[in-house]
């Protein structure tokens, strides 16, 4: 792991909590992206230092992040590392037990590869690796 790339946080409405932080904290936002495959919306809120600040929300009822809201609220969706060669990442820890959310990489924000760690393995936490593309 190389850095804390960002912290997801799960909202109901984006353009409204995208409003609010950067009013807020005054934060300058990336493009909003709509990711139908993972069927999220989301934007990327860069501080000068440290992890950045992601929004996610869900596209529709069904996305599994609305079903994530509709029993914990709005809040902590997950934390998110940055890594180098997530194939390699992914196959050392599955060697040491740990579970992901899906076998292989999948495509995230900006083009880069994202996956999940399944929350029992790692104290209840939503983990996300990321290779970046940035």
């Amino acid at each position: 792991m190389t850095k804390i790339d960002h912290i997801g946080i799960a909202v109901k409405n984006l353009e409204e909590s995208l409003e609010k932080w950067e009013d807020l904290f005054g934060l300058k936002a990336r493009k909003i992206e709509e990711l139908k495959e993972r069927s999220v919306r989301l934007v990327q809120l860069d501080l000068k230092e440290g992890p950045s600040v992601e929004l996610v929300s869900p596209l529709g009822e069904e996305s599994p992040l609305a079903k994530f809201i509709k029993k914990r609220g709005e809040g902590i969706h997950h934390f998110c590392f940055k890594i180098k060669n997530i194939e390699r990442v992914m196959k050392d820890l599955k060697k040491k037990g740990i579970q992901f959310v899906q076998e292989k990489p999948q495509i995230g924000a900006g083009g880069s590869l994202i996956a999940f760690i399944h929350p029992p393995n790692i104290n209840g936490v939503l983990i996300e690796l990321k290779e970046g593309r940035d």
